[in-house]
């Protein structure tokens, strides 16, 4: 090795062309540029071969096929879409049905109880001015015991104060005449 590295042709055999020079990129050299152009020609139409009767046949199945799924999701996801709709409406007019069902339970047991309470009303009506008639008839019964008490006890009480005061006794027929005139006046 010591010995390459005193010769000059050694050192240039490696490094580069006699003189100096570097040598040319090996794809351009003019003697292999032929030969190398045809092998990048060949490689190029195996590899487009292989690419476009292999590769991109696969690519495109999948491609495909995962569009065909795609729309297959697309399609079932827009069903249920609208049976959701459908279900959707559906209980929204049950809904309605119901509420316009309740009001008009609500107003005939509203119109029920009315008339109950009316009737209600009625009966204890009649049978408070049964019960007032029949008090009025117990005051006009006690007031004219009561007054025929009083008519009794006032000419009682007018026969002792005429006696008192005249000394004589007075008729019972002219007391009573007198009382008589007093309370009606």
């Amino acid at each position: 090795m010591a010995e390459s590295h005193g010769d000059a042709k050694g050192a240039t055999a490696h490094t580069g062309a006699e003189g100096g020079h570097k040598a040319p990129f090996p794809p351009f050299e003019k003697d292999t540029f032929a030969s190398q152009f045809v092998s990048l020609a060949i490689a190029f139409a195996a590899l487009y071969l292989i690419v476009s009767r292999i590769a991109l046949p696969r690519v495109g199945g999948l491609l495909d096929e995962r569009q065909n799924v795609i729309e297959g999701d697309l399609a079932e996801a827009q069903k249920l879409k609208d049976a959701s709709d459908a279900a959707l409406k559906a209980y929204e007019s049950e809904l309605a049905a119901a509420r316009s069902r309740a009001q008009a339970i609500g107003a005939e047991t509203r119109e029920k109880l009315n008339a109950a309470s009316e009737a209600e009303r009625k009966t204890l009506e009649e049978r408070l001015s049964h019960k007032l008639a029949e008090a009025e008839k117990t005051i006009a019964s006690t007031r004219e015991a009561a007054m025929s008490n009083v008519r009794g006890i006032a000419a009682d009480a007018a026969a002792a104060i005429v006696q008192q005061l005249t000394g004589m006794l007075p008729d019972g027929k002219s007391v009573e005449s007198a009382v008589d005139a007093s309370l009606k006046g």
